[in-house]
């Protein structure tokens, strides 16, 4: 995807969770996230919209001096107004960012412009997600948007060392959505995580299925349908129990 792709489905996505948490209204349990309520989910991603929108802004001023910027504190009143103009600011932000760019990331691999509108297209989506849940809706994604998610998933962040995600003895499990041509194989070790793509190798357990419902799988968020698993299934249950995602 480009970086215009992304932006644009920051900008869709981020829309889509505010009309999903204005219906459900402030109070209504997130069952996506059982300790959470609408206005809890709005406080979380206002504050990470606000939180990325400061490196777009400030670049390497950002992080000078080795501090990261203080995350917002959300009203107790207008959440839904408050929620929305963050997202705004975010959209705004990456749409006037240099290709150029140069400020802090978390995840290798992309230059800081394409690394900051597709983690926000991914925190956005997923979150959107979780406001659906609060309706009894699960949202259906576009086949690109989801297998990106995937991508930066399994080839981003769990490639990256330390987490509770790991097997000794090492055990690998593949990703293979029925309307993309693409296709991930993880192995996951006793210390860390080593990702291939594409991979047409064996798994111990692979999973297929559409993008939009492995995309949701993964995030360990509702589905429509459980995937069609072939091999054990004890490696989807050590991803759902221990794949945890961190942003430092």
């Amino acid at each position: 995807m480009r970086v215009a792709d992304h932006i644009a489905a920051v900008d869709e996505q981020g829309q889509a969770l505010h009309a999903a948490a204005q219906a459900a209204g402030l109070t209504a349990d997130v069952p996506n996230c059982p300790t959470w309520t609408v206005d809890t989910l709005l406080a979380h991603v206002g504050k990470v919209h606000r939180w990325a929108a400061t490196f777009l802004r400030e670049g390497k001023a950002a992080t000078a001096g080795g501090k990261h910027p203080r995350t917002a504190v959300a009203p107790v009143d207008d959440l839904l107004d408050w929620y929305a103009e963050g997202h705004a600011t975010l959209v705004e932000g990456l749409r006037a960012a240099p290709a150029d760019l140069d400020c802090w990331t978390f995840i290798p691999g992309l230059v800081p412009l394409a690394f900051w509108a597709r983690r926000q297209a991914h925190e956005t989506a997923i979150h959107r997600a979780d406001a659906d849940s609060a309706l009894d809706r699960v949202p259906t994604y576009d086949p690109a948007l989801a297998a990106d998610g995937i991508d930066e998933l399994l080839a981003g962040f769990f490639t990256r060392g330390g987490g509770k995600l790991v097997s000794d003895p090492p055990v690998s499990l593949a990703v293979r959505p029925t309307d993309v041509d693409r296709s991930w194989r993880m192995q996951i070790g006793p210390t860390a995580r080593r990702t291939t793509s594409p991979s047409d190798e064996p798994a111990d357990c692979t999973l297929t299925g559409s993008a939009s419902e492995l995309y949701l799988l993964l995030w360990n968020r509702r589905r429509r349908t459980e995937p069609d698993i072939i091999g054990d299934p004890a490696v989807l249950e050590l991803w759902r129990s221990h794949a945890q995602v961190r942003s430092r």
